[in-house]
C-alpha cells in the first residue's frame, strides 16, 4: 500500500489538487503494479510562515 505525501504552500485549487492526486495515483500504480485503490495520497498544505529554506522564512523571500 504506497503512501504518497505531499507538501506544498497553500493557495492550489481543488481542481489543481484533484489532478494532482489522480496523476500520482495512476502513476504509482503502473510503476508498482498494485491497483488505484491502493495508493493513497496526503496532501499537507503549508503556510508560507511555516516554511523555511537556506535560513529564511519563506514569507519573507523576496521573488523577482
Amino acid at each position: 500500500m504506497p503512501i504518497i505525501r505531499v507538501e506544498m504552500f497553500q493557495g492550489r485549487s481543488l481542481e489543481q489538487k484533484r489532478a494532482l492526486v489522480k496523476t500520482l495515483t495512476e502513476e504509482t500504480a503502473r510503476i508498482t503494479g498494485c491497483n488505484t485503490e491502493a495508493v493513497y495520497v496526503v496532501i499537507d498544505d503549508v503556510h508560507k510562515e511555516n516554511w523555511g529554506a537556506g535560513g529564511i522564512l519563506c514569507t519573507d523571500k523576496v521573488h523577482h
